[in-house]
């Protein structure tokens, strides 16, 4: 599975169909609502809970619950926001039954940062220099901001990765967190704060 990929074309191109399809009992279409969205589903919950294991049970999750309640589904959101509300519900619900998230370990990646110091810090140093997505691009440094990410709260994690990596609308994101627009904003903003010197300590 891919680690922070753009995904915004053509995602609404049949999911009223095929929503409309599930709701008649057509078990296929639900199987390719499934194809089309379980990577992106499973790449944004992993980057909340930080972890493969729970990440694929997690997906499995969403996918069930989605099929049990397609029926009620009244499309007062797209499909897309209202399946990606039921992911991030249970992912935070999951995070917030632990009693406390794993310490993240960054040796792993201590060679390699050593390498990409330099590139980090230039970025670091541009106030407008440091877009999670556009450093994600860069593979030598994916895992960092990765495992960065997971030392955020929850709430700030999840309305990063669903602006930042998801590429999600601030409309989008308040209605799968069901929260106002504006929280949304204040979110991003203090979310991207923390990173900002999160990672400034590893270069430190």
């Amino acid at each position: 599975m891919t680690i922070f990929h753009k995904h915004r074309d053509n995602k609404s191109l049949d999911d009223a169909q095929l929503v409309c399809r599930c709701q008649r009992g057509q078990p296929e279409a639900m199987s390719h609502l499934i194809v089309k969205y379980q990577d992106r589903v499973y790449n944004t919950i992993y980057k909340i809970c930080q972890n493969r294991d729970d990440a694929a049970e997690l997906t499995q999750d969403t996918f069930v619950k989605v099929l049990e309640n397609i029926g009620t589904f009244r499309r007062e959101s797209s499909f897309y926001t209202w399946m990606f509300r039921v992911a991030v519900n249970l992912t935070l619900n999951y995070c917030k039954r632990r009693s406390k998230l794993s310490p993240v370990s960054l040796d792993a990646e201590n060679e390699r940062l050593e390498q990409d110091k330099g590139k980090l810090a230039a970025m670091l140093a541009d106030p407008n220099g440091l877009d999670p997505a556009a450093v994600a691009q860069q593979k030598e440094l994916s895992r960092l901001i990765v495992n960065t990410i997971g030392q955020l709260g929850q709430d700030f994690r999840a309305v990063l990765v669903l602006r930042d990596i998801e590429q999600m609308s601030y409309a989008e994101i308040a209605d799968v967190l069901q929260i106002e627009t504006g929280t949304v904003k204040s979110r991003l903003s203090r979310a991207r704060t923390q990173l900002r010197e999160l990672l400034e300590t590893v270069l430190t």
